[in-house]
């Protein structure tokens, strides 16, 4: 793979939209944006691409991939729907939920995207970018976020920049995001599974479906296995400074991921210090999550602090991104 290319970024819009569908067409990588964070592209039916993909992000070929669609009736060309799924893509699509779904018979995404699996992973996102550049292709486009495998994800143009600038195509520049960490992914087994938490909260799915979403098993998150589901690693999201979790004071030293409006013990001691949200707002904390995490890994500190943040709601997915964050430097 050639690691020089031209890495060409253009604002969004019509020009932009129009070379992002034609690079797609040609083999190549697009990097855009949607609501949750920047995606990196490929055609999802061209094996060819989709391996430039991995190379590109230094992703193991045993992490499969979303293929993100512009409506439900593209989601249907690829995937089986059972009447539960119907249901939560009829309430959350287009939005931040993935669906793992059975393959349909004719499934035209490359089983490199697949790793393997019976089951695809499938979204329809709501950024108005992201859909003109899947209207204007034409059809199913892989996208894992579009950064090095395992680093922190992009939540601006410049992020993906700073990662993947000469390996791939084009950036389009949408400006930030707004909802800051990956789709939740549920997988439509037998019973609903919760395989990774994210931009739209368990309690919203679970008043759709009228039950409780059952829990992956314990050995489904592995560095060593294939996952049930993309972004279900161990070790995921890492920035390469070391993260410690749970912080009640700050030592010597160490860079703070403040959370809420009470200052830590010790904070003046800190190499620098941001707050997810002094209003304790898990949304705002959500949408500043990786874009904090990759400032405070560019401050040289020996560790970075993160205060608790609560287990509910967004929360749920903030506190998932952190916990890989942490495996990842231990």
């Amino acid at each position: 793979m050639n690691l020089r290319l031209k890495t060409q970024i253009l604002p969004a819009g019509l020009a932009a939209i129009a070379s992002a569908a034609r690079s797609l067409g040609e083999g190549g990588l697009v990097a855009f944006p949607t609501e949750t964070v920047y995606g990196l592209g490929a055609d999802a039916a061209n094996p060819a691409a989709i391996a430039r993909l991995y190379q590109a992000k230094g992703r193991p070929a045993f992490n499969p991939l979303i293929a993100h669609v512009g409506d439900l009736k593209a989601a249907r060309r690829i995937a089986r729907f059972d009447a539960a799924a119907l249901a939560l893509a009829e309430a959350f699509w287009p939005g931040p939920l993935t669906l793992v779904l059975p393959k349909a018979k004719d499934c035209a995404v490359a089983d490199l995207a697949t790793a393997g699996l019976d089951t695809i992973a499938v979204r329809i996102p709501a950024h108005p970018v992201a859909r003109e550049i899947l209207r204007a292709f034409g059809g199913p486009v892989v996208a894992p976020s579009a950064n090095l495998s395992g680093h922190v994800s992009p939540t601006t143009a410049a992020h993906v920049q700073s990662d993947l600038e000469g390996r791939i195509d084009l950036i389009v520049d949408g400006g930030a995001v707004a909802v800051g960490v990956e789709s939740t992914i549920v997988g439509c087994f037998d019973e609903p599974m919760l395989l990774r938490p994210g931009g739209l909260p368990r309690g919203d799915i679970e008043r759709v479906l009228g039950r409780t979403l059952m829990q992956p098993p314990e050995d489904a998150e592995s560095d060593s296995g294939q996952p049930l589901a993309p972004g279900m690693l161990a070790s995921h999201y890492a920035p390469r400074t070391r993260v410690r979790l749970g912080a009640e004071l700050v030592e010597p030293g160490e860079a703070l991921l403040a959370f809420g409006p009470h200052a830590l013990p010790g904070i003046e001691a800190a190499v620098v210090a941001m707050n997810l949200s002094s209003r304790s707002n898990l949304a705002e904390a959500a949408a500043n999550l990786f874009g904090y995490l990759r400032a405070l890994d560019a401050a040289n500190a020996r560790t970075i602090a993160v205060m608790p943040i609560p287990n509910e709601g967004l929360g749920e997915a903030i506190n998932d991104r952190l916990r890989r964050a942490a495996v990842g430097r231990e």
